[in-house]
């Protein structure tokens, strides 16, 4: 039994040990603070202007210009702050190191110093979701904030009711650094993840335009989750619970994640 224990004890210390090696990495990349950056500055500063629209809106006489989703629509916007955390963490391990630094890469060093892949991939994992949940709190604080202040007694009121819509906020974002963590583990390179999934968040909504096709596209991912604490999606007549659509993000996240795993386990690092 006393050996049992002092296994479980040692286990623990080292999963520690390994998540404060990477959240050490993470500390340690520019693009990180690029990224918490961003996560917060992105919907805030959206929110700032579209509330002032509302302001407007509500001074030259319309009865209610706050929409039930204000705040929240800008809050979508914010996971670029997560995306670039979920590629930058994994892409990183994979640039070559310069000539001084011996042109190696961080991934083999990495793999010398917790043998197991599987387990250094589920503490990269949970490192990534651990700091994607704290800067999901900090934008939707901030960003809830901006719009308390410039609409003053218009904004739309926040009431306890009103915390499952902010936990569907924070696991929409783990969830969406999580996607964009599998998909570069299985590229191995930044560039593509980046490309599409800010693109498909910010620029084009491409599964969106998806919905207007397909019904099916409505269980894509995003949209699925988005239902976590969007209440209206305009054009959109899918009756998908926030429970429902949070049980639908979270099978495409653990089925990306275990098809991840299975191949970097497999392959040549």
């Amino acid at each position: 039994m006393r050996v049992l224990v002092v296994r479980v004890l040692a286990v623990r210390v080292l999963a520690v040990r390994v998540l404060a090696a990477e959240a050490s990495k993470l500390a340690s990349l520019p693009a990180v603070w690029i990224a918490l950056a961003a996560g917060v500055l992105v919907p805030s500063v959206i929110a700032g202007i579209t509330s002032s629209a509302v302001l407007d809106a509500i001074t030259r006489g319309a009865e209610r210009a706050a929409g039930v989703d204000h705040g929240y629509q800008e809050l979508a916007f914010g996971v670029v702050g997560v995306i670039i955390l979920g590629v930058v963490a994994v892409s990183s391990e994979y640039v070559t190191e310069n000539e001084e630094s011996g042109g190696g890469r961080q991934i083999t060093t990495s793999l010398t110093a917790v043998p197991s892949r599987l387990r250094f991939l589920l503490a990269k994992a949970a490192t990534t979701a651990i700091v994607s949940a704290l800067l999901a709190v900090a934008a939707t604080v901030t960003t809830l904030g901006v719009v308390q202040v410039v609409l003053g007694e218009h904004a739309p009121a926040l009431g306890v009711e009103e915390l499952p819509r902010l936990a569907g906020v924070v696991f929409y974002w783990i969830f969406t650094s999580l996607l964009a963590f599998g998909i570069t583990v299985l590229t191995r390179h930044g560039v593509v993840p980046l490309a599409v999934l800010i693109t498909n968040t910010s620029v084009v909504t491409v599964t969106y335009l998806l919905t207007r096709i397909t019904p099916l596209a409505d269980y894509l991912p995003d949209m699925a989750g988005l239902r976590m604490f969007i209440r209206k999606i305009a054009d959109n007549t899918a009756e998908i619970t926030p429970l429902l659509g949070g049980l639908v993000m979270t099978a495409w996240v653990t089925v990306l994640l275990v098809i991840a795993a299975a191949v970097f386990t497999r392959r040549d690092a």
